[in-house]
């Protein structure tokens, strides 16, 4: 066999070798009363270039790792009580609202202490934005697997933390639109408030016609293998439509898409199929694909200390801007901490974001180190955190 041919195989050995890890540091991180997920980023660290460098990214891992997060979506999706719902909208709403307007102002003013302050509408100002830009987006995917392995996800809080993850996604879509509008570089903010509603109201006119047609499917074919297939090509083609015409997050598509389906008098099989396949493969290459994407070859003592405070702030920002609005929607204090702390978790939306500010100039390539460290302590302490925090407050 050429050489040639030996390195493309090289990605069955990089699965293999994820799966692997990411089996064994789970199997530990449950050992020691820790969340599954926090095992299996450990892993991706530990194989990936920050330590032992055995394993690199790969197109082929990002979009087995794509996949991953749109099933997690999806199942999140599929298991949201719609009555509860109903209740936690209008708190949902304001709870990401706080929880993009914090981190947004406390990351330009960090930004902005290190490198200096600019007038209003100067090219530090809008640097200063988009750092706190790059704070605001929360990325719930982890949040949503230790909900589900704490049997919590359908829960008050759980549903919250979902609805107001999808509604600070699309607030985040427009103040980056907004800031890369400043800067000269994107499209009109009001083209995207505009794309961004129109999807959501083509979403509920399908939504009621897919779920229809699933009804009478699943009177017909009850208990049957073809239900779950056709409900994940659906959740995969909502993910690119909303990405590809609409310029939403793919996982808001997918999470949708489940939203439409969860009321469904089989979506318990459909969430058991779906759930297979997640488990044993996307979901362990996920949550090792941002232990995967740490590096510290750039690294300078400015940059480390930027770095620290970065994630400091972002992890904070989101915990007391969430958290207090939660407060004010009449949550407890410990269901607040818990939805604050839900919601501060960072990954592909900020990952997006950075990579849309690199292209526009508004930050170097070097700032990716602070980022993918805010994605992987956010990621590792949430869950941990969300474990201690339903032990002591176990109301919900």
């Amino acid at each position: 066999m050429e050489v040639t041919d030996l390195e493309s195989l090289r990605f069955l050995l990089d699965i293999a070798l994820i799966l692997l890890t990411a089996k064994v540091f789970g199997i530990i991180a449950r050992k020691l009363h820790a969340p599954e997920v926090v095992g299996e980023i450990v892993a991706g660290l530990l194989i990936g270039p920050a330590v032992l460098g055995i394993v690199d990214q790969s197109d082929f891992i990002n979009k087995m790792a794509e996949i991953g997060v749109i099933m997690l979506m999806f199942e999140a999706g599929l298991s949201t009580d719609m009555k509860k719902l109903k209740q936690t909208g209008l708190k949902a709403t304001v709870i990401a609202c706080a929880g993009v307007f914090a981190p947004l102002v406390m990351g330009a003013l960090l930004f902005m202490s290190f490198y200096g302050f600019g007038p209003i509408g100067s090219d530090q100002f809008i640097k200063g934005l988009f750092v706190g830009t790059l704070m605001a987006a929360t990325s719930v995917s982890i949040t949503v697997a230790a909900l589900k392995e704490l049997g919590k996800l359908s829960g008050t809080v759980g549903t919250t933390i979902v609805s107001a993850a999808i509604i600070d996604d699309v607030i985040v879509i427009v103040v980056l639109t907004f800031v890369l509008s400043a800067k000269g570089s994107g499209t009109s903010v009001w083209v995207t408030m505009l794309k961004a509603v129109m999807f959501f109201a083509i979403a509920i006119i399908t939504g009621f016609v897919v779920y229809k047609g699933f009804k009478w499917l699943d009177a017909r074919y009850e208990h049957t293998r073809r239900i779950p297939i056709a409900a994940l090509v659906y959740c995969i083609g909502m993910s690119y439509v909303a990405e590809r015409y609409f310029g939403i997050a793919d996982i808001t598509g997918a999470y949708v898409a489940g939203v439409v389906l969860c009321n469904l008098h089989d979506v318990k099989y459909v969430e058991r199929k779906v759930d297979v396949s997640s488990y044993m493969v996307f979901a362990p290459i996920f949550f090792a694909g941002i232990g995967l994407k740490v590096s510290f070859e750039s690294m300078n003592p400015t940059l480390m200390l930027f770095s620290i405070s970065f994630v400091a702030v972002a992890l904070l920002s989101k915990i007391i801007g969430c958290g207090t609005a939660a407060k004010l929607c009449s949550f407890k204090w410990g269901d607040s901490l818990k939805i604050g702390v839900g919601m501060m978790t960072r990954g592909e939306v900020a990952l997006i974001t950075a990579q849309k500010g690199l292209a526009a100039g508004l930050i170097s390539s070097d700032y990716f180190t602070a980022v993918i460290l805010m994605i992987l302590v956010s990621s590792i302490a949430a869950p941990i955190l969300l474990k201690l925090l339903y032990k002591s407050h176990p109301s919900d």
